[in-house]
């Protein structure tokens, strides 16, 4: 679903993506993993459209993306939940949740968003920067779920969030991936959320994509020359 190929990215003078090669099949967990500053959220970034690469494609469903802004691939449907949330916190819920319908091209919030996440509903008056940490990740996924995405993209959704949200978040991107056909590319650090919810791995090295392959096979020994701190 996702092609990424020959991917370069810049910050001035420093180089973080080299030559980088993805790909993201469709109906699927692909869990991003690797250790800090790898690349992880830049390489999220290029694929959303806020970071501009260097050179190399990016295509969705065939179609080259790569010189589209991030509200055009908003309009393709690919949904984005940035680490650390990113939420208005003067905002209310509600209207948190409506800053995405014009790219989404509806005039309400779809029912969908409260079904999986029912205290968005019932705090839909409550300021965004008065939620828990926890509550404040459910309405940044909420805000991207309102696309009504087939593809969405997670960075480190479980950062700084308490368990028992974290078992609530991995369901329902487990229901999403599952039942719902939502392709999911996800950047996790927890070994344990990442192996419960994904189907596939691609593991980053200094800009590099060194090892892919389904989740199954994320070995010992891939743990401990990839990952282990």
């Amino acid at each position: 679903m996702i092609e990424i190929k020959n991917l370069n990215q810049r910050y001035g003078g420093t180089q973080i993506l080299w030559d980088l090669n993805l790909s993201i099949p469709k109906g699927e967990c692909t869990c991003i993993m690797g250790r800090n500053g790898v690349g992880k959220t830049t390489l999220l970034k290029c694929l959303m459209g806020l970071l501009p690469i260097s050179s190399g494609t990016i295509e969705l469903n065939g179609q080259p993306i790569e010189r589209q802004s991030a509200e055009q691939r908003a309009r393709l449907k690919v949904g984005y939940v940035p680490q650390g949330r990113d939420i208005f916190p003067l905002l209310s819920v509600e209207e948190n949740l409506k800053v995405s319908l014009a790219a989404a091209g509806k005039r309400t919030i779809p029912e969908r968003v409260y079904e999986l996440f029912p205290v968005l509903k019932e705090m839909h008056a409550r300021r965004g920067g008065d939620l828990s940490g926890g509550q404040q990740q459910q309405l940044a996924i909420g805000r991207a779920l309102v696309l009504s995405p087939t593809v969405l993209i997670l960075d480190e959704p479980n950062e700084g969030i308490q368990p028992n949200i974290v078992n609530q978040i991995g369901e329902v991107i487990t229901h999403l991936n599952q039942q719902d056909g939502l392709t999911v590319v996800l950047v996790e650090q927890k070994l344990g959320f990442a192996r419960k919810v994904g189907h596939q791995f691609r593991l980053m090295e200094k800009g590099h994509i060194v090892a892919s392959d389904k989740m199954e096979n994320l070995s010992d020994e891939l743990i401990k020359q990839h990952l282990a701190v």
